[in-house]
């Protein structure tokens, strides 16, 4: 291990659990997207710091070998737990015993040691709680999103196990600390949950500012075949009803109405490299909805697109939009900002706290195509006022949302969670 760099602390053995999100898959899919993103940055990031870190997740692949050596001082170590093939998350809890007894095993089979246990979603924080018992070693723990949040806005369509809510509020209140990504989560789980707020740290999520940068627009816009003439609006992002990029698709048909604009409506992601509506079914939604509404020729669905030529797709934009219902956090507002675009986003979850409103982008209220259809036209007949949102945004995300500054305030926090007499909150 090389030696850490200056103000790093103590170096740490850390198990980080994520039973779902490997960073190892690829993101994108129906249950891979930010926190795959997380668990690969932040286990990145703290090895570059000089913490050893082994990421536990489940085995859905019989070829997938138990060890993976996946970056500086970083191992995935992949466990079997359940059939050794890909099944949705929701169905993962009945095998979380299965997954626990492995992970207890592989500690005795090694005789490996950590200091701290950082549980991801609330699945692996169940794990944390029986494993730290076992191994005598401190919980931290991130939800990612909240059950009580989930829902509150998706009703009957939550496919949540009917377990979760109690094994979430079980783990909130016995992990030594809970990591919130935003000021709306800490308020959740203070007032839903019960949670001590002296045990929560707020610590959000990072962005890859070498991955997602300005790129100039002519160029992106070559190479994802769109002409340079045209107003582009664009979304990255799932295809998931939750997302509402149904919102959007009325949003532009309302400014086509409302205005002499014309703008063309780009929108990746999906399950498949190509759009498919029988892999992701939000798709066909999507184009029934357009050609509905007399906008199909307008819309543009490209499929899936890898992170690494997303700037591409980012940079063709004009302006960028999110919309969703709700948002734990949100990533696509960061990148976006990371590449130099203004963002018209709704005002949701962890949103408000990444964009500043009138400074590096917009903020609407969720499901409303009038209010975001006028947010988008204001934007696109100004173009010195996105100019300086997009380079503010881009000076927001160096200054606050860097991914080595979150790897800082975690390993700060999992230092704190060895010391829990000092900081008030009860040991564990």
């Amino acid at each position: 291990m090389r030696g850490l760099p200056e103000g790093s602390g103590t170096p740490l053995r850390v198990a980080l659990i994520s039973e779902h999100a490997s960073p190892v898959a690829l993101v994108g899919g129906e249950d891979a997207g930010g926190q795959n993103v997380y668990v690969n940055e932040l286990s990145r990031h703290l090895g570059r710091l000089g913490h050893e870190v082994d990421v536990f997740t489940r085995r859905d692949d019989p070829e997938t070998p138990e060890v993976i050596e996946w970056a500086e001082n970083v191992r995935v170590v992949n466990l079997r737990a359940g059939p050794r093939r890909r099944i949705g998350k929701d169905a993962m809890w009945e095998h979380m015993p299965e997954f626990r007894d492995e992970l207890l095993r592989h500690v005795l089979r090694t005789g490996a040691r950590y200091d701290v246990i950082h549980g991801n979603f609330w699945m692996s924080g169940w794990v944390g709680v029986e494993v730290g018992r076992e191994l005598r070693a401190p919980l931290v723990q991130t939800f990612h999103a909240l059950g009580a949040t989930k829902r509150r806005w998706q009703g009957a369509d939550d496919t949540s196990p009917a377990q979760r809510l109690a094994v979430e509020t079980h783990v909130a209140r016995h992990a030594d600390r809970v990591i919130a990504h935003c000021p709306e989560e800490h308020r959740e789980l203070v007032e839903e949950y019960g949670v001590d707020a002296r045990r929560i740290a707020l610590a959000p999520p990072g962005v890859d500012l070498e991955r997602f940068m300005p790129v100039d627009r002519r160029e992106a816009r070559r190479l994802v075949g769109l002409d340079e003439r045209d107003n582009v609006i664009v979304y990255v992002g799932r295809i998931v009803p939750r997302k509402d990029v149904r919102n959007v698709v009325r949003a532009l048909a309302a400014l086509l109405r409302s205005s002499d604009l014309s703008p063309r409506l780009l929108v990746v992601g999906g399950e498949d490299e190509r759009p498919d509506a029988r892999s992701t079914p939000e798709i066909g939604e999507l184009r029934r909805l357009a050609s509905e509404l007399g906008v199909g020729e307008r819309v543009v669905l490209t499929g899936k697109r890898q992170p690494d030529v997303l700037r591409y797709y980012y940079g063709a934009a004009d302006v960028v939009v999110t919309t969703p219902w709700y948002e734990p956090f949100g990533l696509t507002p960061l990148e976006a900002m990371a590449c130099g675009r203004p963002i018209v986003a709704a005002a949701v979850g962890g949103i408000p706290y990444t964009v500043e409103d009138g400074a590096t982008g917009l903020l609407v209220p969720p499901q409303d195509p009038a209010a975001l259809a006028a947010a988008i036209g204001s934007l696109l007949v100004r173009p010195r006022l996105r100019a300086a949102m997009g380079a503010a945004g881009r000076r927001r995300v160096e200054e606050r949302f860097s991914w080595d500054r979150c790897a800082r305030r975690i390993a700060a926090v999992y230092r704190s969670s060895l010391q829990p007499a000092a900081s008030g909150a009860p040991s564990p």
